[in-house]
């Protein structure tokens, strides 16, 4: 059976057509840069901090340089960026886990990358996919869904609450529970911001609204997406072309 994921939901609603050339047609769209490999380095030191494992002094620059040495030979590497990159997650790895602490106080870890495969109502040919950074419980009884996300100086007010961004979560949660059995009431969602540039204060949490009316419209989009992609119905969305960051098909023999 087939799957979707919610980077793949985001592609669609970027572009269907974008979505045919790197999801159907197999045409690599965007393959990662130094913001991703630091990303992921960082998520890598998050899920240790999380699980209480050891943690070396030099594992996070280990980790980066192996991203980076694993990014396509034609991406462009600025040396001085990575440097910088070294010296900005050595800021934030010291407060992470003073950041949770202060924000969950007491807690137990129930997961890290939590794998979904979840059957979606309605629909007989695809699967949800996804993997949850977190999932920790509080002892007041309510279970925390979280995921982790590096940027330069956070997040503004309209990107908190974009549903492009929040629905991620929204759906995570929506399958979560249906994987688990527990009542939607009964879990919350939640960003931790890792922040690159801010003077202080470098990892962030904030809690995420997740609630019927918004799972129902994050339902509803994902089931246009699906039937859309099923009857082949690949519109270019031309506001994405240049909107942005741009397409990487723009003017090239895949999108004239």
């Amino acid at each position: 059976m087939s799957h979707i994921s919610f980077s793949e939901l985001k592609d669609w609603v970027h572009c269907a057509f974008y979505h045919k050339l790197t999801r159907v047609d197999k045409i690599d769209g965007f393959a990662g840069n130094a913001y991703t490999a630091f990303g992921s380095a960082l998520h890598s030191v998050c899920e240790k901090k999380l699980l209480h494992e050891e943690l070396t002094d030099d594992f996070f620059v280990k980790e980066l340089k192996k991203n980076i040495a694993d990014l396509d030979d034609d991406i462009e590497i600025d040396k001085k960026l990575v440097l910088d990159m070294v010296g900005q997650g050595n800021r934030i790895i010291p407060e992470i886990q003073d950041a949770l602490d202060n924000y969950f106080e007491e807690y137990e870890v129930m997961a890290v990358e939590m794998p979904l495969m979840e059957s979606i109502e309605g629909e007989d040919q695809y699967k949800f996919k996804g993997y949850i950074d977190a999932v920790v419980a509080t002892p007041d009884g309510k279970i925390h869904i979280f995921d982790w996300k590096t940027c330069s100086w956070g997040w503004n007010a309209k990107k908190r609450s974009e549903p492009m961004v929040t629905y991620q979560l929204t759906l995570y949660k929506n399958f979560f529970c249906q994987k688990m059995n527990i009542d939607p009431k009964d879990v919350e969602t939640h960003f931790a911001l890792l922040k690159r540039t801010v003077k202080q204060d470098h990892v962030e949490f904030f809690r995420v609204t997740s609630g019927p009316r918004k799972t129902e419209n994050a339902l509803k989009l994902l089931n246009k997406a699906l039937y859309n992609i099923q009857n082949k119905r690949y519109i270019k969305n031309r506001l994405s072309c240049t909107g942005g960051y741009g397409c990487k098909f723009y003017k090239t023999k895949h999108c004239p």
